[in-house]
Formats: C-alpha cells, sequence, structure tokens
C-alpha cells in the first residue's frame, strides 16, 4: 500500500529515525490503512548537497542540528 520517502540530512539519531518512521506510520493507520501495509524509507543527504535558498544547507544553516 502506502510508500512514503522521507528526504532527511544525514546525521539523524536512530532515535530520531523511529520517531518520524512511527509517526507517519501512524497518520495512515489513523486513515485505516493496516500498520503492516505502510512502508517508510529514509533517505540521508549530506548537509553539502542540500541547497537552502541558492545556499547549500551546511553554510546557510550551519547552527541548526540534526536531531
Amino acid at each position: 500500500m502506502p510508500v512514503v520517502h522521507v528526504m532527511v540530512w544525514k546525521g539523524f539519531s536512530n532515535a530520531a529515525k523511529k520517531r518520524v518512521i512511527a509517526g507517519i506510520t501512524n497518520v495512515f493507520v489513523e486513515m485505516g490503512v493496516p500498520r503492516e501495509a505502510v512502508e517508510v524509507i529514509l533517505h540521508e543527504v549530506p548537509k553539502e548537497n542540500w541547497g537552502v535558498g541558492g545556499e547549500q544547507a551546511s553554510e546557510r544553516l550551519k547552527d541548526v542540528q540534526v536531531p
């Protein structure tokens, strides 16, 4: 059934990944989709490969820490 792709910065903690996966899954479960039918795939992208406002996220958002 649903397959959800989530792009995140590289370095997310395992605890944060678990929260993201559980939270997204719960949204679909609340809509009546069986829990075992929901797939969530996390794609980790280095901040220097992510652009925000015409700049690398590693520069523009250098003070933002990943969870």
